[in-house]
């Protein structure tokens, strides 16, 4: 077993989604939401990150690794999990984030997809984007999308991933799925392919550049059903940020291509869930006439509207949403009021509630950072050593309040002890990887 798969053995055991891997620094993990050091875990010097890393990459990673100063693969823990993982180099020497990708796809159910969501699935053609910013959960919803297609519908589906993250089963439908950089090039010479492949379903794991998102809206107007994805906060946004990627003579083309050919739009953001988790936002776009014409006119400031007045197709703004989900407990009206584009709107649905906070304490910048807690069963050892972190030795603090911001506390090395007592369930590999080291 790799140094490194007990870290993701508990990284799966307290329900992490992400491992960090910094050169100088223990590794750490986002919890809820939250970058929290894994008590225990030892400083990893920058040659020592270079042997833990390439014990798990492959021979391909390495090489571009070694000459590009970053790569991409997907890792799998056989009976655990699958892991996104992204090597970098930074100031201080290699560096790694690992995503954990669940080994079971979680079903339209399980994510509480609204019907809107399923109804797109249903499309016989079009293009459908779920977009959103990084890490807010994009791939999962696809999956449980093409999961939902996969027991109800029976048709070829074709993914393009980088890599490939959610593995899917053959129930009801033929999938093929394929890695870029190792069954294809590019993502655009795997979706001109797929013209060839007789799919009914195209997946795009992500529209990089300008023709792979031409050859996406092109493939949709053949009469194909497209899915793709795009870094973008709000439905109105991602068209706009669609055309404008077309040179000025073009876009009023394109405008008219993607009014035809668009079919809706899932804008999803991360909330931090109270008392521990992530909750999801959706902005839901479902492109009626109205909508079209505003594409296809170059109106987009009017889809806002048209949002508005069609909540009987299942339309709903991203603040509509974080609404929901403060009225239901879910999420505090801060983490609601800072997660929102418009704020001034966000603010007045909130006080509609009666929610009580300050929106002083919580203009851009202005959010006090949640003390950084240790994991489960590392009491024992927090207590052992002074020098660790303040917060890693007091109770976890009750779920965010609007609170003034605390000036932050001078940083202090950590040194090492290695005397110290080790947190229930945790085996420490590492001594024995030094010793394997050549000298």
């Amino acid at each position: 077993m790799a140094w490194i798969d007990s870290l993701f053995h508990r990284m799966v055991e307290v329900g992490a989604s992400d491992l960090h891997m910094t050169s100088g620094l223990r590794p750490l993990f986002r919890l809820s939401g939250d970058m929290t050091p894994i008590d225990g875990a030892p400083v990893i010097g920058p040659e020592e990150m270079r042997g833990v890393l390439y014990e798990i990459t492959p021979e391909r990673n390495r090489a571009e690794f070694e000459e590009s100063s970053d790569t991409d693969f997907a890792y799998e823990v056989e009976g655990l999990a699958r892991f996104r993982a992204n090597l970098f180099m930074d100031r201080n020497g290699p560096g790694a984030v690992f995503r954990q990708i669940p080994s079971e796809v979680l079903t339209a159910a399980q994510l509480g997809l609204p019907k809107a969501c399923l109804d797109f699935c249903m499309l016989s053609k079009g293009l459908v984007l779920v977009t959103g910013p990084t890490g807010s959960g994009k791939s999962t919803t696809l999956a449980a999308m093409i999961d939902h297609i996969n027991k109800t519908r029976t048709d070829h589906i074709i993914t393009i991933e980088d890599p490939i993250e959610f593995v899917h089963r053959q129930q009801r439908c033929l999938i093929n799925q394929r890695e870029v950089h190792r069954h294809t090039q590019s993502f655009k010479r795997a979706l001109r392919a797929a013209l060839r492949e007789d799919p009914d379903i195209v997946l795009v794991g992500e529209m990089r550049d300008l023709e792979t998102i031409e050859i996406a809206i092109e493939t949709a107007e053949t009469g194909h059903l497209v899915f793709g994805t795009l870094h973008t906060n709000t439905a109105p946004s991602t068209v706009d940020r669609i055309i404008d990627q077309f040179p000025a003579d073009r876009q009023n083309q394109i405008r008219t291509m993607l009014a035809s050919s668009l079919k809706g739009v899932i804008a999803q953001t991360l909330c931090k869930k109270k008392p521990k988790g992530r909750a999801a936002a959706l902005e839901i776009l479902v492109v009626n006439t109205a909508i079209a014409a505003n594409i296809r006119e170059g109106k987009t400031h009017g889809i806002v509207s048209s949002m508005q007045m069609g909540g009987k197709l299942g339309m709903r703004l991203l603040n509509d949403s974080l609404l929901e989900l403060v009225r239901s407990g879910s999420v505090e009206a801060s983490e609601a009021y800072l997660k929102s584009v418009n704020k001034d709107d966000m603010l007045a649905k909130l006080q509609s509630i009666g929610a009580n906070f300050d929106p002083s304490k919580f203009g851009e910048g202005a959010e006090s950072p949640a003390a950084i807690g240790a994991l489960p069963n590392s009491a024992s050892q927090s207590a052992a050593r002074p020098t660790s972190p303040p917060a890693a030795a007091t109770p976890a603090p009750a779920p965010r309040a609007p609170i003034p911001q605390q000036p932050a506390a001078p940083a202090t090395a950590a040194p090492a002890t290695p005397a110290s007592p080790q947190p229930k369930g945790w085996t420490d590999p590492f001594e024995q990887f030094k010793k394997q080291r050549p000298s």
